[in-house]
Formats: structure tokens, sequence, C-alpha cells
């Protein structure tokens, strides 16, 4: 026998006699001010059919109410937990998960896990803007201008499973000429017509394949393999060909996986490498990762999105199309960094009738003396707007010489007016004027530059500044305290709508914290800090 046979699984029969000290209700050891209670009552009052149909009809009723899981998920999220074990050690050991649980048994990390994946991934986004509607009938949103900001953050991939388009693009070429090698070979071998196609290479290749099979099957070839085997003619073409289309098949998948981006992961195809704000290596590496697009409104996020481009200046049309839509409204004005600034969004913004309160991307350079000396630049060169002409240092005029039509990366189309001018030969400010041999040359948007006036005014007024320094205390704010408080830097799910799940659980647990927050401190029903003394989010 052992000489531990003392010791039992069973831990109470060790016989230390205790006395039971926790009250069988657990309402008494949850505080009256505790933020727990608070996200349970206005989670209560959500519409949760789209949940419950996510669930079978005829299946057994699950261990635990989904309303109850959503609680709970979002609570955790809350809380700075996310993995789906420490969830289930939460809901075994703190109070706060118990009393949401009502006296229902604890899920496993297996049911949290297919919950947050399967049963909540068409219902979340529904849920979490049915609490937007919440905040804005009781008056917390203002409705008067939106702060919109973007970080990356990291993919849960592997780093090194890496694919270029660049590189699959030379391999591919590269392939297509040992195939057009071996076509002419095939054809004077069989007296055959075959011919592959750069677009339709991959059915050019199968027709390939089934006329060898056939051909192997009508001369009865017998397949030999190993050393010392000498192959058949059709044998050694029917693999060449077949390993031709497998390896075609390969690009023709990493082709379809790059969705215009110029790279993916492999071990998530959604996810963009990128480089990543925080490096501390300090080497400019990149990882795979996401675009987290916010809105900010009251120190509220009221929209949130996942993007895979690694600038923010494509997300923003698409982000406030979405937002819109999803409101059910249209904020009056858009207040956003220099990142956001195009013409098209300019256009768009224009167009819907929302103000601009976005920063040009050479604000700092104009204020910068080394900027108003340089007399290359244009804004320090006269310009006649009856003549249509820029008058440059050496007093000579640059005229517009043409105009052409530029496409963006989204499908925008802008005019692009080219100045030249009249004559640079012989001029002594030549070398700090342009570095062309030919005469200096300026291509400017009209359109954009109008647009960036009309910002540029729009930021420089007293609303504008308010509207600025709101932005980098709420929306940037935001950022801070989800990426350091919460310590939320890397993505536990992978694909693009579990992303999105995931960002919008951390903001839903975000939005309550911070209404909890401003319950405290009395400060419900504030949308704007009026300066910087006052300007601290409290979370």
């Amino acid at each position: 026998m052992s000489s531990n046979s003392k010791y039992h699984k069973n831990y109470t029969e060790f016989g230390e006699p205790y006395q039971l000290v926790l009250p069988l209700n657990l309402e008494g050891l949850v505080p009256d001010d505790d933020s727990v209670r608070l996200l349970s009552h206005e989670l209560e009052e959500l519409d949760y059919s789209l949940l419950y149909q996510a669930y079978s009809a005829k299946g057994r009723n699950p261990a635990v109410d989904p309303k109850t899981m959503f609680k709970i998920l979002t609570y955790a999220y809350s809380q700075n937990i996310y993995s789906s074990r420490k969830i289930e050690s939460a809901c075994r050991r703190d109070i706060n998960f118990m009393w949401l649980l009502v006296g229902q048994k604890a899920p496993d990390h297996s049911t949290i896990a297919r919950f947050r994946t399967g049963f909540l991934a068409d219902a979340c986004e529904n849920l979490f803007y049915q609490m937007i509607r919440r905040l804005e009938e009781s008056g917390e949103l203002s409705k008067e201008t939106v702060f919109i900001d973007g970080t990356k953050l990291e993919a849960c991939a592997n780093k090194y499973t890496f694919v270029w388009k660049k590189s699959v693009g030379k391999w591919e070429a590269k392939m297509y000429e040992r195939i057009q090698e071996a076509v002419r070979l095939l054809n004077q071998e069989y007296l055959c017509r075959f011919l592959v196609g750069e677009e339709t290479r991959t059915q050019d290749l199968q027709e390939i394949c089934r006329f060898l099979d056939e051909k192997c099957r009508v001369d009865g070839t017998v397949f030999v393999h190993g050393r010392g085997k000498r192959k058949s003619r059709n044998q050694r073409y029917l693999e060449l060909f077949r390993r031709f289309l497998e390896r075609q098949t390969i690009y023709d998948w990493h082709t379809a996986s790059f969705q215009g981006r110029n790279n993916y992961c492999k071990t998530d195809p959604d996810a963009t490498f990128m480089h990543m704000k925080d490096d501390h290596m300090r080497n400019a590496q990149l990882k795979p990762g996401y675009n987290v697009q916010i809105a900010v409104d009251s120190e509220y996020i009221v929209a949130a999105d996942i993007f895979q481009d690694r600038n923010d200046v494509w997300t923003l049309v698409p982000f406030l199309k979405d937002m819109e839509k999803k409101l059910g409204f249209r904020y009056p004005s858009v207040t956003a960094d220099s990142g956001y600034e195009s013409e098209e969004a300019y256009e768009y913004l224009s167009g819907a009738g929302q103000k601009a309160y976005i920063k040009p991307q050479t604000y700092e350079k104009w204020k910068k003396r080394s900027f108003k000396k340089d007399i290359s630049k244009r804004e320090n060169m006269r310009y006649d707007e009856t003549a249509d002409t820029y008058t440059c240092h050496a007093e000579k005029k640059l005229r517009a010489v043409a105009v052409r039509k530029q496409k963006s990366k989204s499908g925008y189309q802008s005019k692009v007016t080219i100045y030249e001018c009249e004559d640079c030969s012989g001029c002594p400010y030549k070398e700090k004027c342009t570095k062309s041999k030919g005469n200096k040359k300026l291509y400017l948007s009209k359109n954009f530059l109008k647009k960036r006036q009309e910002s540029y005014e729009n930021i420089l007024s007293e609303k504008g500044i308010q509207y600025r320094m709101n932005r980098s205390i709420q929306v940037e704010g935001a950022f801070g305290v989800l990426k350091n408080d919460y310590q939320f830097q890397r993505f536990l799910l992978r694909g693009k709508p579990r992303v999105r799940l995931e960002i919008l659980l951390l903001c839903l647990g975000y939005n309550l914290n911070k209404l909890h927050a401003k319950i405290q401190n009395e400060r419900t029903g504030k949308h704007l800090f009026l300066n910087l003394e006052i300007g601290r989010a409290h979370v």
C-alpha cells in the first residue's frame, strides 16, 4: 500500500469542521453600485429573437439560457477576460459571474466557445446596435459630430505563413514558360494542336490531362515507379502535366485569396501583413493583422468595423455608409485626422451634406519655417484665379497645359490639371525649384484643393478646435483603454466575421463600463470636454 493512501480525491473527507459562511442567496454579496448590475439591466431589455433563431427548435434546450450566455460573454470582455477557459473558471469562482448565472450551472469552455463562434455570430451586431439605440434614446449621444480613428491589431495567425502576390506572379510566369515548351514538345510527339492561354491555362491543362489519360487507357500503358524502372512516353507526359495542373491550381487559390491585397496569411487568409504601431523591436517587421475602425460619440463607441486595408484613407467612405445604415441616422459632421484625407472622402461628405473636420495631411508642414521658404511648393507661389496661372519665384508663369483623369484604388475618378512653366532654361533657382530636366510641372486637382481649403477653415474655427481636442481625447482615448487598460492587443479568433464579432463584444463591454463610470461620476448627458484641464475620460 502507498504511504500516501491517507489522501482522497474528495477533500471534504479530511474531516475539518467548517461552518457555512456564504449565504444561499448571492444578492447581498454584489454591491448595489457594481457595474454587473447595470450590465444585466441594460442587456435584459434587448430583443434576443435573432439569437434564439440560431438554436434548433427540435434539439435539446441549451444548458445555459442564450440571454444569460450573452451577458456572461459581454461582462467577461468588459473585465479583460477573453479566453473561453478563463471565462469558465470565472463562472465557477467569481461571485459576479455566479450572480449573472442566476442559479444555472456554470458552462464549460467548449460551450462558451461554441456559443461565441456559432450561435452569436449572426446576432452580435444586431445586439450591439440595439444598445447604441438605447443610449440614443436616453440622451447619452449628442448626434452632433462623430469622431473616427483606426488602429492595427495583430491577428491570431502565424507570422511566418505569408504569401506575397509579387512572388506568386513571378513563379507562375516562370512555370508558364516551361508549360509552353512542354506543350510544343507534346504537339510534336503526338501530332496535336494544344494551346495553353494565359487566361485559360487551368482549363487548357485539364484538357491536356484528359487527353493523356485517354491515351494511356487506349495504349494500355503500364505505370512504373522506383529506381531502375524506365517510364513510358505516355507516363512521363501525363505526370509532367499533372504537376503543372496541381501547381496552377495552387497559384489560382493564392490569387483568389489575395482579394485585391498584396499578401495574405495561410493560417488566417483574411488577415493582411502590415506594420504594427507597437513595434518593440523597431525593425519594421510585418505581422498579420486587421485595421480596426471605430466611431465615437459622447465617449461611447457607436460603430466599429474590421478592414483589411493597411491605409485608413480607403476605409472612411465604406465605414460611414455602413454606420449610417446600422444607426439609422446621419451625423451632421465628421471629425477625423489627416490619415483619412482624400478627394473621394471630401466629395462623399459634401454629397451627403456632412461637414468635414479633417486635418490636411500637410497641416503640420505648413507651420514650419522651412516649408514657407521652399520655393518649389505650390503654396509659396502666387495664383491668379482669373488667368488660372501660378507665378514662381523667378516671376515666370506656370500655365495649365493638360487635364487628365486619375482613378484611385476604390474606383473614384478625379481630374488632375497639369501646369507647366513657360521656360526654366537658365533660371538661377531651378535647382531649388525642381529636379526635372525640363520645365517645372505641377499636378493638381482643383476640386481636392477647394475641398481641402474648406476643411482647413472648418478645423480652425472655434467649433473645429473643440472637435479636434475632443477627437484626441475621446476616440484615441478609447483605443488607449482597449489596448492598454483592457490589454486587448491580439485577436483570439480567426477570419474576418469572427474578428468583427470579437471587436463588437469588446466595444459593447467598453460602452457599459463607460456608462457605469458616467453614472457614478454624475456625468451623464455630457457630450464634449470643454478644455484640456477637465478633458479626462473616466473609465
